[in-house]
């Protein structure tokens, strides 16, 4: 009997359509196009703006973008996972309103937090279910809506996060196509330095804190920009030894939109061709949890069975790892 791997055998995508420009921004607060772009690579983000609505409204339709494009029903999905720094509110799974959304009646679901890891955490949790031969079909969604834990006087962070959603289905497969190998680690000495600090259990919301704003996110830029950079890097050459990768034999690496600047720096120390490196910041800026599958959705048309990609991201926490995945399908 063959041994089962789980590969991505579909994606799908959803942006609001609010596009929030650097020139925009500039009204805001002070900033330029110019430093945000020589910064970050950003031009410009989508930001959620109608109330009353979540980051289950972002999850909710790329999950349908998936399943119309692949005609599946939902009846026939075993799990659904949301990968999520901003869940529609405590103490009520944001994946279990998905679900019942997109009639995936017979799934159970749960949320998966770690901050900016949160989707590549989630991919190796799809693929271990899919791989204990238990469950079939696994959807993984990576949603956040970060403007609600923005605060947009705050030009440190508010010229870097966007809003969106992507989600991938994992399935078995026989032919040693999908995820291949993994890399992950965690360390909480860097929670300090990236939090939205009220509004958790340690520091629940008051009068007061939002008077003073403690319910946005705060980010020490340097220090994570510090970190970010030497431990994506790190863990890319490390999967890469591992399973006798070269620059040559990667087809693409898919690391989490961050900053361009990070981004290039993980190429550029395993010598990776530009041309093989994802990019999309310059259009969604940081979406946390949905960089990466709105990455895969993007670049869909250009993927081949068979391909290499490696897989990476940096969080809040701190977390950050590296997964090498085979393609499974050709658009």
């Amino acid at each position: 009997m063959s041994k089962i791997s789980a590969a991505i055998t579909a994606v799908g995508a959803y942006v609001p359509e609010y596009v929030l420009t650097n020139q925009i921004l500039e009204t805001l607060v002070d900033t330029n196009d110019e430093w945000i772009t020589s910064r970050t690579g950003i031009k410009e983000r989508r930001i959620l703006k109608e109330e009353g609505l979540g980051t289950s409204f972002l999850a909710i339709n790329a999950a349908k973008n998936l399943l119309e494009k692949t005609g599946l029903d939902p009846k026939e999905i075993d799990l659904v996972i949301v990968a999520t720094a901003t869940p529609d509110m405590k103490a009520a799974a944001t994946a279990a309103y998905t679900a019942t959304q997109i009639g995936a009646v017979n799934a159970f679901s749960y949320d998966l937090e770690a901050a900016c890891s949160s989707f590549l955490f989630g991919m190796s949790t799809a693929a271990s279910y899919i791989e204990s031969g238990r469950y079939k079909k696994v959807l993984l969604i990576g949603a956040d809506k970060n403007s609600s834990m923005i605060d947009y006087t705050d030009r440190a962070t508010c010229i870097i996060f966007g809003d969106g959603a992507g989600a991938v289905l994992f399935e078995p497969n026989t032919e040693n196509l999908g995820l291949q190998d993994e890399y992950l680690r965690s360390d909480g000495i860097g929670r300090e330095y990236l939090r939205a600090t009220h509004g958790g259990s340690c520091y629940p919301v008051t009068p007061e804190a939002i008077k003073e704003g403690k319910q946005y996110i705060f980010q020490d830029g340097k220090t994570v920009f510090k970190n970010a950079v030497f431990n994506m890097a790190d863990v890319v050459v490390k999967i890469m030894e591992r399973n006798n990768l070269t620059n040559d034999t990667i087809s693409w690496m898919a690391a989490h939109q961050a900053n361009k600047r990070i981004v290039d720096a993980t190429a550029n120390r395993i010598n990776l061709d530009e041309h093989k490196v994802m990019m999309n910041i310059e259009k969604y800026g940081n979406t946390t949890s949905a960089t990466l599958p709105l990455l895969l959705n993007d670049y869909e048309s250009q993927l081949k069975k068979g391909d290499n990609i490696i897989f990476a991201a940096f969080g809040g926490g701190f977390t950050w790892g590296s997964i090498y995945l085979k393609w499974a399908y050709n658009a």
